[in-house]
């Protein structure tokens, strides 16, 4: 995790939109980046209809949400559609960017250690 005050890493990514989104797009605005394992599955679903939820009240407060995971470009456009989500999904499929935000490693799940978010 980044700590307060620290610069978030630049980054280079695929959106849901087909473009190509850097964090330097979204200078002089707030950017709420939220990580997540998969789309469509029950806990990243409920995750995201969060963020719809409270889309227009982060933007009256000069913010972009912005979701990233693994998953490609396509799987993140039907779950847009899906649930009508308002904002871009971008596509992390080497997880690069998720380990430099500290979202992306290891992690002990019922005794077992994998990689993941």
């Amino acid at each position: 995790m980044i700590a307060i005050g620290k610069k978030a890493p630049a980054f280079s990514l695929k959106g849901s939109d087909g473009k190509l989104h850097k964090l330097s797009d979204y200078a002089g605005r707030k950017a709420v980046i939220y990580f997540y394992p998969k789309d469509d599955t029950p806990g990243c679903t409920k995750e995201a209809c969060g963020f719809r939820l409270i889309n227009k009240k982060l933007l009256g407060h000069n913010a972009v949400v912005l979701g990233v995971s693994r998953d490609p470009v396509e799987s993140h456009v039907d779950f847009i559609k899906k649930f009508k989500l308002p904002f871009v999904l971008l596509s992390d499929p080497e997880g690069k960017i998720m380990e430099k935000y500290g979202a992306w490693g290891e992690k002990v799940m019922y005794g077992k250690k994998t990689l993941g978010v």
